[in-house]
């Protein structure tokens, strides 16, 4: 899933499951990945509830979608969504979807955007679960995204290379996506390896461990060996990773 910042993509939030302080950092993100051309937010605006969203409606032109709860307990706010999703999908007018919200009910909506061949971003707290997850291309949690506040909460220390090293789901990951893009010689443009992580697990993000590229979290487990190369073009210089493991042997000659 490479990014094309020429992508079409419509922004869909679910007002009622997100916070408002995320707004900015969560278009940030989406730029990504490409244009919005739709932005939409969903909620009861007729209520309190949502008042801490209106001021971002405006700065980010966000266009406010209403929907009166109509009964205790159900989430009308879901459905609207899911119907305009559907119904802009048909338009065939869109690359992707970022669905924002921690709501397990948008799961079967992801799958199918993605059966259709567009690329599905999910944007939610850590809570969200898991099936929702996967069925996105991309996952991202929004709490790497919200603004930092003057006092800032006491947050878990960045792992060491050593709790990092330890972490054996982590370094299987890492470790089979440099095999698959690596050549003869075991390197790997890391670009093709942050692709490939990605599509093994849609949540992966070095931010999750404290860094806020996949360079700099290879380069801090310490097991990876890293070049920057030129490539003579013009264009930015390309980093290479490989496993120390797979350094080749020195060859004895004889005399």
């Amino acid at each position: 899933m490479a990014n094309d910042i020429s992508a079409k993509l419509a922004v869909l939030i679910d007002a009622d499951n997100a916070q408002a302080a995320i707004v900015e950092g969560l278009l940030a993100e989406v730029a990504k990945f490409g244009t919005a051309h739709v932005k939409r937010a969903y909620g009861d605006w007729t209520g309190t509830s949502l008042r801490s969203w209106k001021e971002q409606l405006l700065a980010q032109s966000i266009q406010p979608i209403q929907q009166f709860s109509y009964t205790v307990g159900k989430n009308a706010t879901d459905a609207a969504m899911i119907i305009d999703a559907m119904d802009l999908l048909y338009t065939g007018r869109f690359d992707g979807f970022c669905i924002v919200s921690s709501d397990s009910d948008f799961t079967r909506l992801a799958s199918r955007i993605r059966e259709s061949g567009l690329t599905v971003y999910g944007f939610g707290e850590r809570k969200t679960p898991k099936p929702f997850v996967a069925a996105c291309d991309k996952f991202i949690y929004t709490e790497n995204l919200a603004e930092p506040v003057e006092i800032a909460p006491v947050e878990s220390p960045v792992p060491s290379p050593s709790q990092l090293r330890g972490d054996t789901s982590l370094m299987n990951l890492i470790r089979t996506a440099v095999e698959a893009a690596s050549g003869d010689d075991g390197w790997a443009p890391l670009a093709a390896v942050g692709h490939i992580i990605t599509k093994q697990r849609s949540d992966f993000d070095p931010r999750n461990y404290g860094y806020p590229k996949l360079g700099g979290l290879v380069t801090a487990i310490g097991l990876f060996e890293i070049e920057r190369r030129d490539t003579g073009d013009g264009k930015p210089a390309v980093i290479w990773v490989r496993d120390r493991r797979r350094r080749p042997e020195k060859r004895v000659t004889a005399d």
